[in-house]
């Protein structure tokens, strides 16, 4: 006579490692595990899990535009904000009593206030339609070089770049004045410093590419004109930030492939060491 002999259970259902409460017949195509919907991410080929797609995202190296910056995509992130700030800022200028007194930059005042020398340039004209132009023009102006400069430098090489420019343009302001003159005493407001330190860099980057500058030529050529011109237009500051943005926008183009990295940091560097050394001999010899 013979006796049954019991079966062996019956082995328990796949569950996801990171879910262990859902149960998970899909294996990833790279690791064999399972993965539950909420885990699983579309392959090339089949489905992986979330860890995969992360450990192997890590080990990629992340794209490079011709200049060493990081390739982003999307929206110019940088130029929408520093156009949003100038745009609070002079929303401010309208409604805080004070506002442009506090941040305005002035010779007079930039040795015990030295915060001025960058934020005047998030300041504009307020007076009538001589304010809205002026923060109109300088807004379009950035927009229309912002973006390309974004996209080719990498969003921490522009934003040093226009923040740079800005500083330049309000230092060459003061190196060109005088305490014996009314310009020592006036206020300076405005991102023309800054976006004229992009339209240096934009020069020099598209010389760089083989591409035509001479529009952006034209352009440096007809404000710098205006600058002399027209009563009220600080030629000084942008003079000062064009001289800025094209050695930063030297700098970035033209380093060595193998060594861009230490090039672009060196050189902000340099660029803010001398900034601060030319305002310190200034002041030092009054």
């Amino acid at each position: 006579m013979t006796t049954p002999q019991p079966g062996s259970a019956p082995a328990p259902p796949p569950v996801c490692p990171r879910h262990p409460d859902r149960v998970a017949y899909v294996r990833c195509q790279r690791c064999g595990r399972p993965t539950c919907p909420e885990c699983q991410r579309p392959a090339a080929v089949g489905i992986q899990c979330v860890d995969c797609v992360r450990e192997a995202a890590q080990q990629t190296r992340p794209a490079r535009t011709a200049f060493g910056g990081r390739v982003t995509g999307g929206r110019p992130v940088v130029t929408l904000t520093l156009i949003a700030l100038c745009v609070a800022s002079y929303l401010a200028q309208l409604a805080v009593p004070g506002w442009t007194e506090a941040l305005a930059f002035a010779p007079v005042l930039g040795e015990s206030e030295p915060w001025r020398f960058l934020t005047a340039a998030f300041l504009h004209s307020t007076g009538g339609g001589i304010g809205i132009a002026h923060i109109a023009f300088n807004m379009i102006a950035l927009w229309s070089v912002g973006p390309f400069l974004e996209a080719s430098l990498g969003r921490w090489r522009y934003l040093a770049l226009y923040l740079l420019s800005a500083v330049g343009g309000s230092v060459a302001y003061l190196l060109l004045s005088s305490p014996a003159d009314l310009s020592w005493y006036t206020y300076l407001v405005g991102a023309s410093g800054a976006v004229f330190g992009l339209f240096g860099a934009v020069l020099v980057v598209l010389r760089r590419v083989g591409r035509s500058a001479g529009g952006i030529i034209g352009v440096l050529v007809i404000n710098g004109v205006l600058g002399f011109v027209l009563p009220g237009v600080a030629w000084q500051a942008h003079l000062g930030g064009a001289v800025v943005g094209a050695a930063l926008g030297a700098a970035f183009a033209y380093a060595p492939r193998e060594r861009r990295l230490p090039v672009a940091v060196g050189s902000c560097v340099a660029a803010g060491v001398l900034l601060v050394g030319a305002v310190l001999v200034s002041y030092g010899t009054l």
